[in-house]
Protein backbone atom coordinates (compact mmCIF):
# COMPACT_ATOMS: atom_id res chain seq x y z
CA UNK A 1 0.00 0.00 0.00
CA UNK A 2 1.31 3.61 -1.10
CA UNK A 3 0.19 6.49 0.92
CA UNK A 4 0.68 9.84 -0.15
CA UNK A 5 0.26 12.77 2.36
CA UNK A 6 -0.49 16.41 1.62
CA UNK A 7 0.79 18.93 4.01
CA UNK A 8 -1.72 19.89 6.38
CA UNK A 9 -2.15 20.64 10.40
CA UNK A 10 -3.60 18.70 12.78
CA UNK A 11 -6.26 19.38 15.11
CA UNK A 12 -8.26 16.99 17.48
CA UNK A 13 -8.69 14.51 20.36
CA UNK A 14 -7.93 11.24 19.84
CA UNK A 15 -7.66 7.97 22.41
CA UNK A 16 -4.40 6.90 23.24
CA UNK A 17 -3.48 3.25 21.25
CA UNK A 18 -3.34 0.35 23.88
CA UNK A 19 0.33 -0.58 25.03
CA UNK A 20 1.48 -2.91 22.93
CA UNK A 21 4.46 -4.01 25.55
CA UNK A 22 2.36 -4.68 28.03
CA UNK A 23 -0.61 -6.66 26.08
CA UNK A 24 2.18 -8.89 25.09
CA UNK A 25 3.05 -9.24 28.89
CA UNK A 26 -0.69 -9.94 30.40
CA UNK A 27 -1.28 -11.73 27.70
CA UNK A 28 1.49 -14.42 27.98
CA UNK A 29 0.98 -14.10 32.18
CA UNK A 30 -2.88 -14.88 31.73
CA UNK A 31 -1.50 -17.69 29.35
CA UNK A 32 0.59 -19.17 32.24
CA UNK A 33 -2.13 -18.80 34.98
CA UNK A 34 -4.66 -21.38 36.21
CA UNK A 35 -8.13 -20.08 36.05
CA UNK A 36 -9.66 -17.31 33.08
CA UNK A 37 -7.92 -14.34 33.16
CA UNK A 38 -10.29 -10.83 31.42
CA UNK A 39 -7.97 -8.57 29.49
CA UNK A 40 -9.49 -5.21 28.66
CA UNK A 41 -8.35 -2.66 25.94
CA UNK A 42 -6.75 -4.47 23.56
CA UNK A 43 -5.76 -3.61 20.06
CA UNK A 44 -5.15 -6.50 18.05
CA UNK A 45 -2.07 -5.51 15.87
CA UNK A 46 0.00 -8.32 13.70
CA UNK A 47 2.14 -8.34 16.91
CA UNK A 48 -0.11 -8.82 19.57
CA UNK A 49 -1.76 -11.68 17.34
CA UNK A 50 1.37 -13.29 16.84
CA UNK A 51 1.60 -13.45 20.88
CA UNK A 52 -2.24 -15.10 20.53
CA UNK A 53 -1.27 -17.83 18.30
CA UNK A 54 1.72 -18.76 20.50
CA UNK A 55 -0.37 -18.54 23.78
CA UNK A 56 -3.03 -20.52 21.77
CA UNK A 57 0.11 -23.49 20.48
CA UNK A 58 0.61 -23.79 24.28
CA UNK A 59 -3.10 -24.99 25.11
CA UNK A 60 -4.57 -21.46 26.22
CA UNK A 61 -8.46 -21.38 25.17
CA UNK A 62 -8.70 -17.49 23.69
CA UNK A 63 -12.35 -16.07 23.48
CA UNK A 64 -11.71 -12.81 21.39
CA UNK A 65 -14.42 -9.71 21.73
CA UNK A 66 -13.83 -6.83 19.91
CA UNK A 67 -11.38 -4.76 22.28
CA UNK A 68 -11.04 -7.20 24.87
CA UNK A 69 -9.98 -11.08 25.50
CA UNK A 70 -10.89 -14.12 28.15
CA UNK A 71 -8.08 -16.42 28.47
CA UNK A 72 -8.19 -19.76 29.72
CA UNK A 73 -4.67 -20.49 31.15
CA UNK A 74 -2.46 -23.62 31.37
CA UNK A 75 -1.84 -23.35 34.95
CA UNK A 76 1.87 -24.96 34.41
CA UNK A 77 0.97 -27.79 32.13
CA UNK A 78 3.60 -29.04 29.43
CA UNK A 79 3.15 -30.01 25.90
CA UNK A 80 4.08 -33.87 25.66
CA UNK A 81 4.39 -33.34 21.74
CA UNK A 82 6.68 -30.68 19.74
CA UNK A 83 5.34 -27.70 19.06
CA UNK A 84 5.65 -24.67 16.36
CA UNK A 85 5.50 -21.07 17.22
CA UNK A 86 4.31 -19.02 14.70
CA UNK A 87 6.07 -15.43 15.50
CA UNK A 88 5.55 -13.82 12.41
CA UNK A 89 7.54 -10.20 12.82
CA UNK A 90 7.36 -10.14 16.72
CA UNK A 91 10.64 -9.96 18.47
CA UNK A 92 9.02 -9.53 21.65
CA UNK A 93 6.84 -12.40 21.36
CA UNK A 94 9.75 -14.75 19.76
CA UNK A 95 11.94 -14.10 23.06
CA UNK A 96 9.28 -14.22 25.35
CA UNK A 97 8.18 -17.46 24.38
CA UNK A 98 11.69 -19.21 23.84
CA UNK A 99 12.17 -18.49 27.70
CA UNK A 100 8.74 -20.05 28.38
CA UNK A 101 9.75 -22.89 26.55
CA UNK A 102 12.88 -23.88 28.39
CA UNK A 103 11.18 -23.40 31.15
CA UNK A 104 8.41 -25.76 30.07
CA UNK A 105 10.80 -28.13 28.89
CA UNK A 106 9.31 -27.96 25.45
CA UNK A 107 10.72 -29.37 22.15
CA UNK A 108 10.07 -26.15 20.10
CA UNK A 109 10.29 -24.48 16.64
CA UNK A 110 10.03 -20.51 16.13
CA UNK A 111 9.48 -19.56 12.94
CA UNK A 112 9.06 -15.88 11.33
CA UNK A 113 10.18 -13.22 8.98
CA UNK A 114 13.53 -13.65 7.79
CA UNK A 115 14.65 -10.48 9.58
CA UNK A 116 13.15 -11.76 12.62
CA UNK A 117 15.66 -15.10 12.69
CA UNK A 118 18.21 -12.98 11.77
CA UNK A 119 18.06 -11.12 14.84
CA UNK A 120 20.77 -11.40 17.58
CA UNK A 121 20.26 -14.61 19.95
CA UNK A 122 23.51 -15.33 21.82
CA UNK A 123 21.81 -14.72 25.31
CA UNK A 124 19.75 -17.90 24.94
CA UNK A 125 22.61 -19.63 22.65
CA UNK A 126 25.04 -19.22 25.74
CA UNK A 127 22.18 -20.30 28.30
CA UNK A 128 21.36 -23.27 26.41
CA UNK A 129 25.12 -23.99 25.50
CA UNK A 130 26.18 -24.17 29.62
CA UNK A 131 23.13 -26.10 30.16
CA UNK A 132 22.96 -29.08 27.50
CA UNK A 133 20.02 -27.87 25.97
CA UNK A 134 20.27 -27.58 22.16
CA UNK A 135 19.81 -24.69 20.16
CA UNK A 136 20.19 -24.67 16.59
CA UNK A 137 19.34 -22.29 13.81
CA UNK A 138 17.70 -23.67 11.01
CA UNK A 139 16.99 -21.60 7.15
CA UNK A 140 13.43 -20.97 8.09
CA UNK A 141 13.35 -21.38 12.37
CA UNK A 142 14.76 -22.11 15.55
CA UNK A 143 15.16 -25.05 17.33
CA UNK A 144 15.18 -25.48 21.08
CA UNK A 145 15.21 -28.53 22.97
CA UNK A 146 15.66 -29.24 26.45
CA UNK A 147 14.43 -28.12 30.52
CA UNK A 148 16.10 -24.95 31.65
CA UNK A 149 17.21 -25.78 35.60
CA UNK A 150 17.64 -23.04 38.57
CA UNK A 151 20.76 -21.23 38.02
CA UNK A 152 22.17 -17.61 38.19
CA UNK A 153 21.92 -16.36 35.02
CA UNK A 154 24.17 -13.09 34.36
CA UNK A 155 23.26 -11.25 31.65
CA UNK A 156 24.36 -8.07 29.94
CA UNK A 157 22.31 -5.17 30.82
CA UNK A 158 22.93 -3.41 27.37
CA UNK A 159 21.02 -6.50 25.52
CA UNK A 160 17.87 -6.40 24.48
CA UNK A 161 15.61 -6.50 27.73
CA UNK A 162 13.76 -9.56 25.97
CA UNK A 163 15.72 -11.64 26.81
CA UNK A 164 15.86 -10.80 30.69
CA UNK A 165 11.60 -10.60 30.74
CA UNK A 166 11.77 -14.05 28.66
CA UNK A 167 13.38 -15.92 31.56
CA UNK A 168 11.33 -13.70 34.21
CA UNK A 169 8.25 -15.74 32.66
CA UNK A 170 9.79 -19.11 32.43
CA UNK A 171 11.99 -19.22 36.24
CA UNK A 172 9.36 -19.02 38.61
CA UNK A 173 7.90 -22.43 36.90
CA UNK A 174 11.12 -23.99 37.70
CA UNK A 175 11.39 -26.52 40.89
CA UNK A 176 14.16 -24.61 42.38
CA UNK A 177 15.51 -21.00 42.91
CA UNK A 178 17.27 -18.57 40.42
CA UNK A 179 18.45 -15.20 40.16
CA UNK A 180 19.44 -12.94 36.96
CA UNK A 181 22.35 -10.77 37.77
CA UNK A 182 22.46 -7.95 35.36
CA UNK A 183 25.96 -6.74 34.28
CA UNK A 184 25.86 -2.88 33.67
CA UNK A 185 25.36 -0.75 31.68
CA UNK A 186 21.63 -1.59 31.96
CA UNK A 187 19.67 -0.38 29.26
CA UNK A 188 15.86 -0.26 28.46
CA UNK A 189 15.22 -1.13 32.14
CA UNK A 190 12.03 0.25 31.72
CA UNK A 191 10.95 -2.67 29.79
CA UNK A 192 12.13 -4.94 32.88
CA UNK A 193 9.73 -3.07 35.20
CA UNK A 194 6.34 -3.53 32.31
CA UNK A 195 7.57 -7.33 32.89
CA UNK A 196 7.41 -6.98 36.74
CA UNK A 197 4.46 -5.32 36.91
CA UNK A 198 2.83 -7.41 35.12
CA UNK A 199 4.36 -10.30 37.28
CA UNK A 200 2.98 -8.74 40.09
CA UNK A 201 0.02 -8.75 38.46
CA UNK A 202 -0.98 -12.34 37.96
CA UNK A 203 0.66 -13.41 41.20
CA UNK A 204 4.33 -13.94 40.66
CA UNK A 205 6.99 -12.30 43.25
CA UNK A 206 10.55 -11.29 42.21
CA UNK A 207 12.93 -9.42 44.77
CA UNK A 208 14.77 -7.16 42.75
CA UNK A 209 18.33 -5.56 44.49
CA UNK A 210 19.88 -3.14 42.22
CA UNK A 211 20.78 -5.09 39.37
CA UNK A 212 20.41 -8.51 40.78
CA UNK A 213 16.46 -9.92 40.30
CA UNK A 214 15.58 -12.88 42.50
CA UNK A 215 13.40 -15.45 41.23
CA UNK A 216 11.78 -18.56 43.72
CA UNK A 217 10.73 -21.10 41.88
CA UNK A 218 7.43 -23.19 41.86
CA UNK A 219 5.65 -19.94 42.17
CA UNK A 220 1.81 -20.05 40.38
CA UNK A 221 0.55 -17.86 38.13
CA UNK A 222 -2.93 -16.59 39.07
CA UNK A 223 -5.98 -15.26 37.11
CA UNK A 224 -6.46 -11.80 36.79
CA UNK A 225 -8.83 -9.05 35.25
CA UNK A 226 -7.12 -5.94 33.76
CA UNK A 227 -7.39 -3.41 31.24
CA UNK A 228 -4.26 -2.69 29.03
CA UNK A 229 -3.02 1.01 29.70
CA UNK A 230 -2.42 3.39 26.96
CA UNK A 231 0.44 3.17 24.96
CA UNK A 232 3.02 6.16 25.24
CA UNK A 233 5.37 4.48 22.19
CA UNK A 234 2.58 5.52 19.46
CA UNK A 235 1.29 8.39 21.29
CA UNK A 236 4.75 9.89 20.14
CA UNK A 237 3.74 10.39 16.49
CA UNK A 238 0.53 12.23 16.83
CA UNK A 239 1.62 14.31 19.44
CA UNK A 240 5.05 14.95 17.38
CA UNK A 241 2.36 17.26 15.10
CA UNK A 242 1.89 19.72 17.75
CA UNK A 243 5.31 20.93 17.34
CA UNK A 244 4.35 22.13 13.80
CA UNK A 245 1.34 24.06 14.40
CA UNK A 246 -0.86 21.25 15.22
CA UNK A 247 -3.22 20.70 18.24
CA UNK A 248 -3.77 17.43 19.54
CA UNK A 249 -4.85 16.06 22.48
CA UNK A 250 -4.44 12.44 23.40
CA UNK A 251 -6.17 11.05 25.88
CA UNK A 252 -6.12 7.52 28.10
CA UNK A 253 -2.64 7.93 28.89
CA UNK A 254 -1.55 6.79 32.60
CA UNK A 255 0.49 9.50 34.83
CA UNK A 256 2.06 6.59 36.65
CA UNK A 257 3.32 4.55 33.87
CA UNK A 258 6.59 2.40 33.88
CA UNK A 259 6.71 3.07 29.82
CA UNK A 260 10.44 4.41 29.23
CA UNK A 261 8.45 5.84 26.27
CA UNK A 262 6.66 8.38 28.18
CA UNK A 263 9.58 10.43 27.59
CA UNK A 264 8.84 11.69 24.51
CA UNK A 265 7.45 14.97 25.90
CA UNK A 266 10.80 15.96 27.42
CA UNK A 267 12.60 14.79 24.36
CA UNK A 268 9.89 16.79 21.86
CA UNK A 269 10.89 20.13 24.56
CA UNK A 270 15.01 20.03 23.98
CA UNK A 271 14.23 19.17 20.34
CA UNK A 272 11.90 22.58 20.01
CA UNK A 273 14.18 24.79 22.14
CA UNK A 274 17.27 23.87 19.63
CA UNK A 275 19.47 21.60 18.49
CA UNK A 276 19.41 18.97 21.58
CA UNK A 277 21.32 16.18 22.74
CA UNK A 278 19.18 13.20 23.02
CA UNK A 279 20.65 9.61 24.60
CA UNK A 280 18.07 7.00 22.97
CA UNK A 281 19.49 4.46 25.15
CA UNK A 282 16.33 3.99 27.26
CA UNK A 283 14.07 4.44 24.44
CA UNK A 284 14.93 3.15 20.84
CA UNK A 285 11.37 3.06 19.70
CA UNK A 286 11.57 7.06 19.69
CA UNK A 287 14.40 7.22 17.16
CA UNK A 288 12.73 7.10 14.20
CA UNK A 289 10.16 9.78 15.27
CA UNK A 290 12.96 11.69 17.06
CA UNK A 291 14.58 12.26 13.98
CA UNK A 292 11.73 13.26 11.68
CA UNK A 293 11.18 15.62 14.27
CA UNK A 294 14.57 16.95 14.55
CA UNK A 295 14.70 17.40 10.61
CA UNK A 296 11.81 19.19 10.65
CA UNK A 297 13.29 21.56 13.79
CA UNK A 298 16.66 22.51 13.92
CA UNK A 299 18.55 19.36 14.27
CA UNK A 300 19.64 17.18 17.10
CA UNK A 301 22.38 15.14 18.08
CA UNK A 302 21.23 11.30 18.99
CA UNK A 303 23.42 8.97 21.11
CA UNK A 304 22.56 5.19 21.95
CA UNK A 305 21.65 4.44 18.63
CA UNK A 306 23.90 1.30 17.74
CA UNK A 307 20.44 -0.68 19.46
CA UNK A 308 18.42 0.34 16.29
CA UNK A 309 20.05 -1.47 13.89
CA UNK A 310 18.72 -4.56 14.91
CA UNK A 311 14.42 -3.67 14.59
CA UNK A 312 12.59 -4.43 12.15
CA UNK A 313 14.60 -2.71 9.69
CA UNK A 314 18.20 -0.69 10.47
CA UNK A 315 16.14 2.58 11.78
CA UNK A 316 19.24 4.50 11.66
CA UNK A 317 20.65 3.79 8.21
CA UNK A 318 17.26 3.84 6.92
CA UNK A 319 15.70 6.92 8.38
CA UNK A 320 19.28 8.55 7.64
CA UNK A 321 18.64 7.58 3.97
CA UNK A 322 14.86 8.53 3.44
CA UNK A 323 15.33 12.06 5.04
CA UNK A 324 18.14 12.55 2.36
CA UNK A 325 15.79 12.86 -0.33
CA UNK A 326 14.03 15.72 1.66
CA UNK A 327 17.15 17.37 1.76
CA UNK A 328 18.23 16.51 5.30
CA UNK A 329 22.27 15.84 5.85
CA UNK A 330 23.04 13.75 8.86
CA UNK A 331 26.35 12.21 9.71
CA UNK A 332 26.10 8.49 11.43
CA UNK A 333 28.20 6.88 13.47
CA UNK A 334 28.51 3.47 15.50
CA UNK A 335 26.55 4.66 18.18
CA UNK A 336 25.62 8.21 17.23
CA UNK A 337 23.74 10.08 14.42
CA UNK A 338 23.58 13.75 13.59
CA UNK A 339 20.74 15.13 11.74
CA UNK A 340 22.06 19.06 10.61
CA UNK A 341 20.03 21.49 10.15
CA UNK A 342 18.97 21.60 6.51
CA UNK A 343 16.55 23.19 3.92
CA UNK A 344 13.61 20.67 4.29
CA UNK A 345 11.80 20.05 1.20
CA UNK A 346 9.33 17.40 -0.61
CA UNK A 347 10.95 14.66 -1.85
CA UNK A 348 12.20 13.89 -5.27
CA UNK A 349 11.55 10.34 -5.49
CA UNK A 350 9.21 7.71 -3.06
CA UNK A 351 9.63 7.33 0.58
CA UNK A 352 10.27 3.69 1.37
CA UNK A 353 8.46 2.30 4.59
CA UNK A 354 11.36 -0.31 4.63
CA UNK A 355 9.08 -2.68 6.19
CA UNK A 356 9.02 -1.17 9.61
CA UNK A 357 5.75 0.42 11.40
CA UNK A 358 7.88 3.00 12.81
CA UNK A 359 9.73 4.34 10.22
CA UNK A 360 6.92 4.49 8.27
CA UNK A 361 4.91 6.71 10.74
CA UNK A 362 7.63 8.95 11.34
CA UNK A 363 7.79 9.41 7.86
CA UNK A 364 4.05 10.64 7.59
CA UNK A 365 4.79 13.10 10.50
CA UNK A 366 7.93 14.13 8.38
CA UNK A 367 5.18 14.82 5.13
CA UNK A 368 2.50 16.76 7.36
CA UNK A 369 5.08 19.34 6.32
CA UNK A 370 6.30 18.74 3.35
CA UNK A 371 4.13 16.28 1.13
CA UNK A 372 4.90 13.47 -0.10
CA UNK A 373 4.58 9.77 -1.03
CA UNK A 374 5.35 6.38 0.95
CA UNK A 375 5.43 2.90 -0.38
CA UNK A 376 4.86 0.15 2.07
CA UNK A 377 2.74 1.93 4.53
CA UNK A 378 0.76 -1.64 5.21
CA UNK A 379 3.51 -2.06 7.74
CA UNK A 380 1.72 0.08 10.22
CA UNK A 381 -0.60 -2.62 10.95
CA UNK A 382 2.66 -4.46 13.02
CA UNK A 383 1.26 -2.33 15.98
CA UNK A 384 -0.94 0.40 15.15
CA UNK A 385 -3.74 -0.71 13.00
CA UNK A 386 -5.89 2.48 13.00
CA UNK A 387 -2.49 4.95 12.49
CA UNK A 388 -3.92 6.25 9.20
CA UNK A 389 -7.43 6.42 10.45
CA UNK A 390 -6.63 8.99 13.18
CA UNK A 391 -4.41 11.14 11.21
CA UNK A 392 -7.49 11.34 9.29
CA UNK A 393 -9.29 12.30 12.13
CA UNK A 394 -6.77 14.96 13.02
CA UNK A 395 -7.81 16.58 9.57
CA UNK A 396 -4.29 15.20 8.27
CA UNK A 397 -5.14 15.23 4.37
CA UNK A 398 -3.90 12.11 2.27
CA UNK A 399 -4.67 9.60 -0.44
CA UNK A 400 -4.39 5.69 -0.61
CA UNK A 401 -3.15 3.58 -3.50
CA UNK A 402 -3.46 -0.17 -3.19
Amino acid sequence: MNITIYPSTAKGTIKAQPSKSMAHREIIAAMLSSGTSEISNVAFSEDILATMDCAKTLGAGIDQMPDSLRIAGIAGSRPDQPVDFMCRESGSTMRFFMGIAMALGSHARFFGSDTLLNRPFQVYEEICKKQGITFLRHADHIEIDGQLQPDTFEIPGNISSQFISGLLFGLPLLAGDSSIHLIPPVESRSYIELTLRALRDFGILVRTDGDVLSVPGQQAYRSANLSVEGDFSNAAFPEALNLFGGKVTVTGLPQDSAQGDAVYTKHFESLQKGAATVDLSDCPDLGPVLFAVAACLHGGDFTGTKRLQMKESDRGRVMCEELAKCGVETIMEENFIRILPSALHAPKAELSGHNDHRIVMALSVLLTRIGGTITGAEAVRKSYPGFFDDLRELGIQYKIMD
